[in-house]
């Protein structure tokens, strides 16, 4: 073991050792200084960030207690460090082996963010988007923010980013969080460095480096009262359609939850459908509006289904149900062929139907009986009619119980003027659906008869 002078305890072991037997006592506590030295010497050696300025990268960088504690958390020297490194590279591909192999000296697990702040924006990022400027050398134009917005230097940093993490894969969840937190920082950046994050987002997205549901951060007011989330988002999704198409793009709004949310997104005094349709079509993204008026439907057609349902339960008039039901369809422009189609399906799911298939006809006429006037009320077209004895087929195809009472809903419905008879034949001559058909067919075939004779007899009798 090497000796140094500053350690009298070890040299005057060594010197008694040549005249006297050492006590064992003394033997331990020496042993123990020892190891201790030779734990403290290793730590500060694991520790050390870059070179110590003035030395040699082989020198030994002792360290005090203090400097110790200090170096723990050290994103300034990491900084450093990074960008003297990036600064001695002289093309991309010279920065990306540096990152390579700097992930073996520099600490990657403590400072994955910073590491991202400089990759992106140049430097040290602070709160509000800005470059921390202590230090000599605080940012670098080996970044993002520096390069040119055309899209071939974004893939080409967009390699930089895939590389780094495909060799650290710890940092992948690190550049998640990294994203949310620059995110909020857009407002900071001028608008080309907005456009040109905007743009490496769209690629990140498409490469799977983020997730979607990242740009759910700019949902914040700051943001949005000026336009400049819309502003990101609309870039965002044109890239990531020139990147892979309109199915693609759709599919990533529907996992990230962004499809039911692109109103949230426009300035307060904005947020109306023509608004919206007016910039996604402008941008060529008529198919993500498609997608937003899809959805805004079908939450719509939700809130309707439960306005029917506390209406019943609250034992409301079927007159006022009828007044609620065309107020809300009427402000949320579903058309009355769905609406009926919704009554059917709500009024059916609040009885629990007996169990034996010839006590269900009956007790379905009994339930039905109490609703032909809401039914009614929402069968005026034929259009209308046709989609209503439909939802009746289909339900009784899916309700086996059910199979044998579908002609006398039907005549049920033909009775209280629910339906009229021109429908009644369009659905068994051509309306009908495949679920069931043979049977429901035969069963309706007496029916059907009747019908036309009476019309035939009718004819005869104007004939007369």
């Amino acid at each position: 073991m090497k000796m140094v002078q500053d350690e009298p305890i070890e040299t005057k072991k060594i010197q008694s050792a040549k005249q006297k037997t050492i006590d064992p006592i003394q033997e331990k506590a020496g042993d123990e200084i020892d190891q201790q030295d030779t734990k403290k010497r290793g730590k500060t050696s694991k520790k050390q960030v870059g070179p110590s300025p003035g030395k040699s990268s082989t020198e030994p960088n002792v360290m005090n207690a203090e400097n110790d504690e200090r170096e723990k958390n050290d994103p300034t020297g990491f900084r450093d460090a990074v960008i003297a490194g990036l600064e001695a590279a002289e093309d991309l591909e010279q920065i990306s082996k540096y990152l390579d192999s700097a992930g073996n000296k520099l600490d990657y697990r403590r400072y994955g963010e910073v590491l991202f702040d400089i990759l992106i924006a140049g430097g040290l990022l602070v709160p509000g988007g800005s470059i921390a400027q202590d230090g000599e050398k605080p940012r670098t134009d080996r970044c993002l923010f520096a390069a040119s917005e055309d899209m071939e230097s974004m893939r080409n940093h967009e390699q930089i980013f895939m590389r780094l993490m495909r060799r650290y894969k710890y940092l992948e969840k690190m550049f998640e969080e990294e994203m949310k937190k620059i995110l909020i920082f857009i407002k900071g950046f001028t608008p080309l460095e907005r456009i040109k994050l905007a743009r490496m987002t769209a690629l990140w997205m498409v490469n799977g480096s983020i997730p979607p549901q990242v740009l759910h951060v700019l949902n914040n007011e700051h943001l949005t009262k000026d336009g400049l989330a819309l502003e990101f988002l609309l870039e965002v999704f044109t890239v990531f359609k020139q990147e892979k198409g309109n199915a693609p793009l759709v599919a990533a709004l529907r996992k990230g939850g962004l499809d039911t949310r692109l109103m949230e997104f426009l300035p307060m005094n904005k947020r109306n459908e023509d608004y919206l349709k007016t910039v996604l079509v402008e941008k060529g993204l008529g198919d993500v509006f498609k997608l937003h008026m899809n959805q805004a439907s079908q939450e719509a057609k939700r809130e309707l289904t439960q306005l029917l349902i506390d209406d019943i339960n609250d034992n409301k008039t079927i007159k006022d149900i009828i007044a609620d039901v065309k107020e809300m369809s009427a402000k949320s422009n579903i058309p009355e062929h769905e609406v009926v189609g919704l009554i059917w399906s709500t009024v059916m799911s609040l009885a629990e139907w007996n169990k034996k298939e010839e006590l269900v006809a009956e007790q379905a006429m009994k339930h039905l009986r109490t609703y032909t006037q809401l039914f009614e009320a929402f069968t005026t077209t034929d259009r209308s009619e046709m989609a209503l004895l439909l939802k009746v087929q289909e339900f009784c195809y899916e309700n086996m119980n059910f199979m044998k009472a579908f002609s006398k809903i039907v005549l049920l419905f033909y009775k209280t003027e629910v339906v009229t008879e021109d429908s009644i034949l369009k659905w068994y001559k051509e309306g009908h659906s495949n679920k069931g058909k043979m049977h429901f067919i035969e069963q309706m075939k007496k029916f059907i008869e009747w019908l036309q004779n009476a019309e035939e007899e009718s004819e005869s009798e104007e004939e007369d």
